[in-house]
């Protein structure tokens, strides 16, 4: 079986063609660091820049690209993952593979749907305990109930009462019953909506987070500075009420200042010389830590040379922006796990973390984050200290396989940590990993 991956076999030829990594890369339109994630098989390669690397290397994209072998491989290697026994016979993968193609791919088919429901329960199970407007569908639900429960009551219980307030007892059971319909209607096809679909827009703020997810997080319109945020928002079909349209307005019209203090190239130039530190950026512009932690959010990965996450959460622990990395499994609506980076920040104001964290994933999953809170709108001495939190989420650097990572996840309740000293309930999730 070929070994090699596509990241290596572009760092061989490469080599062979006696060219440099940064030569390489503006060949084809990418920054160094990005090809050196690459080479290194950090990142996923194919479609038009495989080609492009191909051609500048005089070589056919077929000659690069990853044999489905070698997927093959890693899917049951990711399978294997935290199972002992399947662990102790890694060393005959390839014989298994070779021997019985069929049922390798049906392990390695079965192990990735397991993780999609695993995720899928964990969406579900957010959403059930903490979504608001499942809450307030509910409590209508029971309010409509009572009232016909004691609307009956008194028709049941009174023997002379008068025809007059007769009718309006049975006026009022009819209306509230017709009301109860259509909440119940209501709420049947919100759930349904919710099976089917676990990352629905329903509250404003999802309504935001799709209008983002739609543009990447990047509007190339406000980095020239004369963009009409007005339209922007106009465009954006995700957003069908008022309140969401004022939302984005709020964000596009921060993201725009960002913009307006830390020029796209510039940033990215100096992101691609010392890397995606925080710190030395800030130092370097001489702004606030957080607009470099939004900025290296809303640029895309191939110019920045990695991707990035980002959670922002106000004092009360409120998550209010999320842009999800993959592989870092984000709740929705708090209730996250306390070991989590941005909760230490917030209980230590203007104090910085940096941590190497490990998600409770199949496999486990290593991640770099920066964290931090600091007071925000602020009015006068005598007013009320608002803060922020923020937590930029990275891939874990190299070499921090073996480097000690605090675990997190995202709640209890589909968290399979057992030895968790915080945990607050059992986990649906009983066999852990």
């Amino acid at each position: 079986m070929r070994g090699g991956l596509t990241g290596t076999r572009i760092r061989e030829r490469r080599m062979m063609a006696g060219l440099r990594q940064a030569e390489l890369a503006a060949a084809v339109g990418i920054s160094p660091s990005y090809l050196n994630l690459i080479e290194h098989n950090r990142r996923r390669i194919g479609g038009k820049l495989l080609v492009d690397i191909a051609r500048r290397l005089d070589v056919e994209a077929s000659a690069l690209a990853e044999g489905a072998e070698v997927a093959l491989l890693q899917g049951l290697r990711e399978a294997a993952a935290g199972h002992e026994a399947a662990s102790a016979d890694l060393p005959r993968i390839e014989e298994f593979a070779g021997r019985f193609p069929g049922w390798a791919q049906l392990v390695v088919d079965q192990g990735r749907r397991l993780a999609e429901l695993e995720r899928t329960v964990e969406l579900l199970s957010d959403r059930m305990a903490h979504d608001p407007s499942l809450s307030a569908s509910l409590h209508e639900v029971l309010s409509v109930v009572t009232a016909i429960r004691a609307t009956a009551a008194i028709l049941a219980e009174t023997k002379d009462i008068d025809p007059g307030w007769q009718a309006r007892f049975h006026r009022n059971i009819h209306d509230d019953s017709r009301r109860l319909a259509e909440g119940t209607k209501a709420l049947v096809t919100y759930l349904d909506d919710s099976t089917d679909a676990p990352d629905r827009q329903g509250t404003p703020q999802e309504e935001v987070e799709a209008f983002l997810k739609a543009r990447g997080y990047h509007f190339p319109e406000l980095e020239a500075g004369h963009a009409d945020i007005g339209a922007l928002i106009a465009s954006g079909a995700e957003l069908s009420s008022a309140p969401a349209r004022e939302l984005a307005r709020r964000f596009l019209e921060r993201y725009a200042h960002d913009a307006a203090s830390l020029p796209l190239e510039a940033f990215a130039a100096a992101v691609s010389e010392t890397g995606p530190e925080p710190g030395h950026l800030a130092h370097r512009f001489g702004v606030d830590p957080l607009m470099v932690f939004r900025r290296l959010a809303s640029l895309p990965e191939a110019r920045m040379g990695t991707p990035a996450g980002l959670v922002l959460c106000d004092g009360s622990g409120t998550l209010t922006f999320r842009k999800p990395l993959a592989g870092f499994a984000l709740p929705r609506f708090g209730a996250a796990c306390p070991l989590w980076p941005l909760y230490r920040a917030l209980t230590h104001p203007m104090d910085r973390v940096r941590l190497v964290v490990e998600q409770a994933s199949r496999p486990p999953q290593r991640f770099l984050t920066y964290a931090l809170c600091q007071p925000v709108g602020m009015q006068g001495f005598s007013g009320p200290q608002v803060v922020e939190a923020a937590m930029l989420i990275l891939p874990a650097p190299r070499g921090a396989e073996d480097a000690e990572a605090t675990p997190i996840g995202t709640s209890c309740r589909v968290c399979p940590r057992r030895d968790c000293a915080a945990r607050r309930e059992p986990s649906i999730l009983a066999d852990g990993f």
